[in-house]
C-alpha cells in the first residue's frame, strides 16, 4: 500500500529537514506540504483499488479494502486539519520541531497498518508503531516535569497492555493454529467453547480497552493527557484513539463475531463503566484540559457501542464518530492552547475579547455534547442505532442517553464562562486571521457532519 511507504519516506524526510533547516516556521511549512501530499497519496490509493476485489499484501498479512482506505483518507484529512490548526503551537513545544512531525508521520504509518491488518502479528506491530512515538511526544516538553511524568506513565502502562495483548494472541494461536483473522472465523465457530480461544479473546479485549482508555483500564489517561504538551494531547485523544477503535472493531466483528454471546455482556459492562466514570468524573474537574481528558473517556464509551453491535450500522457509526469526534476535539484544543489559563476561569469573558473564538469553541462543545445539527449528534445516533438494531442491550442505550445528559453540564460550563462571566482572558499568542479562518472551516465541517453525514459514508 502506497500510503504506508509514503509515511515512512515523509518521516525520514522530516528528520533530515531538521538537520538542514534551522528555522522552525520553515520546518512547519515543509511538514504541512508533506501532510497534504500524504492526503493525495491516500486518495490515489483509494481511486486505484478495486471496490470489489480487496488486495492481499505481504503474504496475506494486510487486507486492503475500500472501506479501510476511506477511513485512512478521512483520518489523514483530519491530520492535515490538525497540522494547519496546531502547527504554530507545535513549534513552541521545544527545539526538535522536525522530529515531532516525523513522529506524527510514523503514528500515521501505524494507523494505516491497524486499518488493514489481516494477521494478529500485524495488529501487534501496528499498535507498537502507533504507540512508541506517542510515548516520546508525551515527554517532549523537557521544561515541564508533568510532561516527563506523563511519558513515563504512558510507557509503563503501554508496555503492560502490550504484554496482555501478546498473551491473548498466543492463546488464540493455540486455539486456532493461525494468526490470520479471516481463517479464524470458521475455526473458532466450529469449536465455540474452546477455553483457550475465550481466554485469548478476553486478554485481547482488556489490552485494547487499555489502548482506547475504557474503564477500568483508563487510569493512565487523565494524567497523560494533562501532562503531555497540549498540541500532542489533541492528536492522542483523536486520530490515535479512532485508529485503535477501528482495529478493535475490525477484529471483533470479523474474527470473534461467532462467539459474541460470550464476550458481549462483558464488553457491555465495560461500556457502562466507561460512560459512568468518564462523565461523572468530568463534572468535578476544575481544569478544562483535564475535563477534556475525562470527556475523551466518556466518548470512548460511546465508540464501544460500535464494537458491541454486529451489523452495518456499526461500520458506519465508527466512521462518523471517528471524524466528528476528531474534528470537534481538535477544534476545542486549538482554542484551549491559545489561552494561558486552562481552568474554567481562564475562559471568563472570552466572548467579549474574541467573539469568533468563543463562537467556534461553542460549536465544538455542542458537537461533543451531541446537540442536534452537529456531527456529534449524528455520531451518537449511528452508534446507538447500531445497538438498537441488534434488538438487545436496550438498557445500555438508555443509560448512555442519561450519561449524555450529564455531559451537557460540564461542556456548557465552558460556554457559560465565555458568555456570562466577566473576565479578561490572557493569550499565549495573538489570534491571527489565519487562525480564525481555520476555526471557521473546522466549524463548517462540524455542521456538514451533522447535516450531511452520508458524504462521509461514501465508501461504507
Amino acid at each position: 500500500m502506497k500510503a504506508i511507504i509514503a509515511t515512512t519516506v515523509f518521516g525520514i524526510i522530516m528528520m533530515f529537514t531538521g538537520i538542514v533547516v534551522n528555522n522552525k516556521k520553515s520546518v512547519a511549512s515543509v511538514a504541512a506540504l508533506l501532510f497534504i501530499a500524504l492526503l493525495g497519496v491516500n486518495i490515489w490509493d483509494l481511486l486505484t483499488t478495486s471496490a470489489n476485489a480487496p488486495q492481499l499484501l505481504f503474504s496475506n498479512m494486510l487486507r486492503v479494502e475500500h472501506y479501510s482506505l476511506w477511513f485512512n483518507t478521512l483520518m489523514t484529512g483530519c491530520s492535515v486539519l490538525y497540522v494547519l490548526l496546531m502547527g504554530k503551537e507545535i513549534q513552541k513545544v521545544g527545539s526538535h520541531v522536525a522530529e515531532y512531525f516525523a513522529l506524527i508521520f510514523f503514528i500515521l504509518c501505524g494507523l494505516y497498518i491497524l486499518s488493514t491488518y489481516n494477521n494478529l502479528l500485524m495488529l501487534f506491530i501496528g499498535i507498537e508503531i502507533l504507540s512508541i512515538p506517542q510515548y516520546i511526544l508525551a515527554g517532549s516538553d523537557k521544561r515541564n516535569l508533568k510532561s516527563s511524568e506523563a511519558s513515563l506513565k504512558y510507557f509503563l502502562m503501554g508496555a503492560f497492555s502490550t504484554g496482555i495483548l501478546l498473551m491473548g494472541i498466543a492463546l488464540l494461536y493455540g486455539a486456532a493454529r493461525t494468526f490470520n483473522i479471516m481463517d479464524m472465523v470458521g475455526i473458532l465457530h466450529s469449536d465455540a467453547l474452546n477455553p483457550l480461544a475465550l481466554a485469548g479473546i478476553m486478554f485481547i479485549m482488556i489490552a485494547l480497552c487499555f489502548k482506547v482508555s475504557a474503564a477500568p483500564m483508563h487510569m493512565w489517561t487523565p494524567d497523560v493527557y494533562d501532562g503531555a504538551p497540549t498540541p500532542f494531547t489533541a492528536y492522542m485523544a483523536t486520530i490515535v484513539k479512532a485508529s485503535a477503535f477501528f482495529a478493535f472493531l475490525r477484529l471483533f466483528q470479523v474474527s470473534f463475531n461467532s462467539l459474541s454471546e460470550h464476550w458481549t455482556i462483558i464488553l457491555a459492562i465495560i461500556t457502562a463503566a466507561t460512560l459512568l466514570v468518564g462523565n461523572v468524573t468530568a463534572v468535578f474537574q476544575q481544569s478544562v484540559k483535564r475535563m477534556l481528558a475525562y470527556s475523551s473517556i466518556a466518548q470512548a464509551g460511546f465508540m464501544l457501542f460500535a464494537v458491541l453491535a454486529v451489523n452495518q450500522f456499526a461500520w458506519q457509526g465508527i466512521i462518523i464518530y471517528a471524524v466528528a469526534y476528531s474534528v470537534a476535539t481538535i477544534g476545542i484544543f486549538s482554542v484551549l492552547v491559545k489561552l494561558k489559563d486552562y481552568t474554567y476561569d481562564g475562559f471568563n469573558g472570552l466572548a467579549k475579547k474574541e467573539p469568533l473564538l468563543a463562537f467556534t469553541a461553542s460549536i465544538f462543545l455542542f458537537s461533543l455534547a451531541g446537540i442536534p445539527l452537529t456531527g456529534g449528534f449524528m455520531a451518537k445516533y449511528y452508534v446507538l442505532l447500531a445497538v438498537v438494531q441488534q434488538g438487545h442491550l436496550l438498557w445500555l442505550v438508555i443509560f448512555a442517553l442519561l450519561m449524555a445528559a450529564i455531559s451537557v453540564y460540564y461542556y456548557f460550563r465552558v460556554i457559560i464562562a465565555m458568555y456570562f462571566k466577566t473576565g479578561t482572558p490572557e493569550f499565549n499568542s495573538p489570534v491571527t486571521m489565519g487562525d480564525k479562518v481555520m476555526l471557521v472551516i473546522t466549524s463548517i465541517l462540524v455542521f456538514l457532519l451533522g447535516i450531511f453525514p452520508q458524504i462521509f459514508l461514501y465508501h461504507v
